[in-house]
């Protein structure tokens, strides 16, 4: 390797420096965002030559510059940068220096770059997780309208479904003009996003292939085919994770620590993680949560109520939530369905007291099995 390469990327510019490896002689360069221009930029180097660049919101494409013109793309964590290059000032030509004086001390903090099937796979599942927060806004205000006139969805257990939007076409008529006409606005952008959510979920269903990997996370409980998807999308090779707290980590499921004199401290869900991860497991605990009642003996159920009544609902779920981020890793890599600890197993008389067929208890010793082969997940909160 004859040099380091380094771009400090901005939206509509990067600033470029190559340092020579033997004599330490460095020199920058100003790079108009164009497709090709930093391939062009790199033409001239050593095959294999890697080329840090920051993880903002644009570097797929810079990535593929990268690789196109034979380097190796490092994609670079900014914040742990940030605080590694330990400087008072910020400049363009300071950070780029900065990495490129990690990348010669061997502490450059690179972050995963997924392949680019994979990248474009994500999109199909991360805009259906905007439609679905466009679609629980536009619900709350609905409900909201509503509520400030006393109206309320009443004997249906899905407020907008069929027997639930008969009910609101009758408080439509009761509400003042300017409200009615706003609501009636909501209901019609509701049906457009549920219908865009329906066609999302269709090419997902035709364009993504039932892996081994999703057969095995729809085995913990709380998790259908969509989380599933985010999940294995998202998480990418489980190997690259050195442990399952480095995954519950990653996904956002532990919570910052302060220790100090012998006082311990746990704080909120750190923010910088893959958030869209961090979504599937707390949604996947939130359903856990609602359902609770019809599984109390499960220990998901049980972790819930336990921390529930020492620290509240949110740090519960939370606590569920790195239950199911830890046990995703234990389940992928040993290649083996989930067992949930708390359940006895379904011996042959009870099948048959029980009118299971051989398919059902099959299943329920698989997820009752005691936990021999996943070692006990820690929740700490």
């Amino acid at each position: 390797m004859r040099e380091y390469i380094a771009l400090d990327a901005h939206k509509h510019y990067s600033l470029a420096e190559r340092e020579e490896v033997s004599t330490g002689r460095a020199s920058q360069e100003r790079i108009a965002h164009c497709r090709g221009a930093i391939a062009t930029y790199l033409a001239d180097a050593e095959s294999g030559t890697p080329v840090a660049v920051e993880a903002l919101g644009s570097w797929y494409w810079i990535v593929e510059e990268i690789e196109l013109a034979g380097c190796r793309p490092l994609l670079v964590h900014p914040r742990k940068a940030k605080l590694m290059m330990g400087m008072i000032n910020k400049t363009d030509k300071l950070d780029v220096r900065g990495l490129n004086r990690l990348q010669r001390n061997g502490t450059l903090p690179t972050v995963w770059v997924p392949p680019r099937g994979l990248r474009d796979l994500r999109e199909l599942t991360r805009g259906r997780m905007v439609l679905s927060a466009m679609r629980t806004r536009l619900k709350n205000r609905i409900t909201s309208a509503l509520a400030k006139y006393g109206l309320a969805v009443t004997g249906a257990s899905d407020a907008f479904g069929v027997k639930g939007r008969r009910q609101m076409a009758e408080f439509l008529e009761a509400l003042p003009e300017e409200t009615a006409w706003t609501t009636r606005s909501l209901l019609r952008m509701l049906s457009a996003v549920q219908g865009e959510i329906a066609a999302y979920e269709q090419r997902l269903a035709e364009r993504l292939e039932t892996t081994e990997a999703m057969r095995l996370q729809r085995t913990l409980p709380g998790f259908g085919p969509i989380l599933s998807a985010v999940v294995v999308l998202e998480m990418g090779d489980v190997e690259r994770f050195a442990d399952a707290e480095h995954l519950a980590s990653y996904a956002g499921t532990t919570p910052r620590v302060t220790s100090s004199g012998g006082k311990t401290r746990y704080g909120p869900l750190r923010p910088d993680v893959n958030r869209y991860l961090k979504w599937a497991f707390v949604e996947a605990a939130n359903v856990i949560v609602c359902h609770r009642h019809r599984n109390r003996q499960r220990h998901v159920s049980r972790l819930y109520d336990r921390l529930k009544a020492k620290k509240g609902h949110a740090k519960a779920v939370g606590a569920v939530a790195r239950h199911l981020a830890e046990a995703t890793y234990w389940v992928q890599t040993r290649g083996s369905a989930y067992r949930d600890p708390a359940l006895p197993r379904v011996k042959g008389r009870a099948k048959r007291e029980h009118g299971m067929s051989p398919i059902e208890a099959r299943r329920v010793n698989a997820a009752a099995l005691p936990n021999t082969s996943m070692p006990e997940v820690r929740a700490k909160r």
